[in-house]
């Protein structure tokens, strides 16, 4: 028989086995919608927490911007910080929980804070980490403690441990998401209803699903943090927003709603990226994907990630990716991690590891393309069109023209082969430099795979 002594659990109280384990003392820095669900879910699941995590939950700290704000549950019960830096102090706190936003300003203060002094931290601010999470990481790691960001990316959705842990084994070959709720309710009501793009914006900010200022979540921001960080997962690479190209879905109109259908797709706001032998391939970009795709069947605010790994094959995840509850849950389970002693680097991977990377040009991307044209409806813009595409050397798959309108125009929608985004600018230009085309031409990739 082996005299070798079972290791004590990390996460447990030092002394006596018998002794209960001492509370895990949480500094909270944010008291908005996830902040106040957070407290909600510790004083609901106190009990269940405690089983699981070996330890009860202790909100022995908060702060926020306004104290005598009304909230959805009482923080009368706990001590207030009127600097939100105090939070971070060893002698009251052993986890750190930042839920300000904002990628600088207080959320980045109290991070370095918290981290410098060798405390853990979990925070739902996928701006920061997409921003900073290069810089907390190694901090992290020289002060010997532990970074937690679940709940930065889509919400109550696994996908940070999904990475980090479930498919730790395989070669990421790639990724893409549906990664914004708001997005993603737009577009599909403008499906489901016909609804303009404006009057969908409208609907989801009457809903509570978009902000008064939605530009974060319809020029396609929000998802490129989401995205930048799962990048950094996936592959082992620093994030690194000035590295990935961002459009959003304001130029989506009704109409390409409607002839995406007719030609078999629908359209998708989808973070993504995929290593290719010319380099990594990441991008924020409306595109058309064939309506049996799985993605495709993701409506309203849900949120899913489709990821490939090289033994795994093809895993999906998907649910919602914003709101209180979900968010909360995500921060929950971080701090169960933290409860437990569970730790380990922030990205898959020691900092000081991340990749150098060449990145793919955008000019070397390679897909095919739709392209809607609002033209001037008479003789011969056809023939122009098609030999704009002949000099441009782009391949036409499929063309459409639309029913006339009252102004004397029609539009004109086009699908294309597989080419590289440098010859399809090229043939954009071309357009572009027709008399007959009457305004900005609306270009989007086609993802089949």
């Amino acid at each position: 028989m082996s005299d070798t002594l079972s290791p004590e659990p990390k996460g447990a109280a030092a002394g006596d086995a018998d002794e209960p384990a001492k509370p895990l003392r949480i500094g909270l820095a944010g008291l908005g919608t996830v902040g106040c669900g957070l407290i909600d879910l510790i004083n609901r699941n106190g009990d269940l927490i405690a089983r699981r995590a070996g330890r009860r939950f202790a909100v022995s700290a908060v702060s926020a911007r306004n104290r005598h704000q009304r909230r959805d549950v009482d923080v009368s019960p706990y001590p207030w910080r009127d600097n939100p830096l105090d939070i971070a102090d060893p002698a009251d706190v052993d986890v750190v929980v930042e839920l300000i936003g904002g990628a600088d300003g207080p959320a980045l203060a109290i991070a370095r804070a918290a981290l410098s002094r060798g405390l853990p931290l979990v925070t739902a601010n996928k701006a920061l980490i997409a921003h900073h999470g290069a810089e907390l990481a190694t901090l992290a790691e020289s002060t010997g403690t532990s970074l937690h960001f679940e709940a930065g990316v889509a919400g109550g959705i696994p996908i940070v441990k999904t990475l980090k842990e479930g498919l730790a084994a395989n070669r990421i070959d790639g990724f893409k998401g549906i990664l914004n709720g708001t997005a993603n309710f737009i577009l599909t009501l403008m499906e489901e209803t016909g609804s303009t793009f404006e009057a969908a914006l409208a609907k989801a900010q009457e809903e509570g699903y978009a902000e008064a200022d939605p530009s974060f979540d319809i020029d396609g921001v929000d998802a490129a943090h989401k995205t930048a960080i799962l990048t950094s997962l996936a592959f082992g690479v620093a994030p690194d927003m000035g590295q990935l190209p961002v459009e959003g879905i304001r130029a989506v109109s009704h109409v390409d709603i409607r002839y995406a259908r007719e030609l078999g797709y629908r359209i998708k706001l989808l973070g993504l990226a995929r290593m290719t032998e010319a380099g990594l391939d990441q991008r924020v970009q409306a595109c058309l994907i064939p309506t049996d795709a799985t993605l495709a069947k993701v409506g309203g605010v849900s949120n899913a990630i489709q990821i490939h790994g090289n033994f795994a094959g093809p895993t999906l995840v998907e649910g919602l990716g914003a709101g209180a509850g979900p968010t909360a849950s995500a921060v929950a389970a971080d701090l169960i991690d933290v409860a437990r002693g569970q730790g380990g680097s922030t990205f898959s991977q020691p900092a000081k590891d991340f990749a150098n990377v060449a990145m793919l040009a955008a000019e070397a991307r390679r897909g095919a393309f739709y392209v809607r044209l609002r033209v001037t409806d008479r003789t011969g813009v056809m023939a122009q069109v098609a030999t704009a595409m002949r000099d441009g050397e782009v391949s036409m798959e499929r063309m459409i023209q639309g029913t006339p309108e009252a102004d004397g125009s029609v539009h004109m929608i086009i699908t294309t082969h597989e080419t590289s985004e440098a010859q399809m600018q090229t043939v954009i230009d071309r357009f572009k430099a027709l008399d007959t085309v009457l305004e900005e031409p609306c270009v989007l990739r086609i993802e089949h795979s």
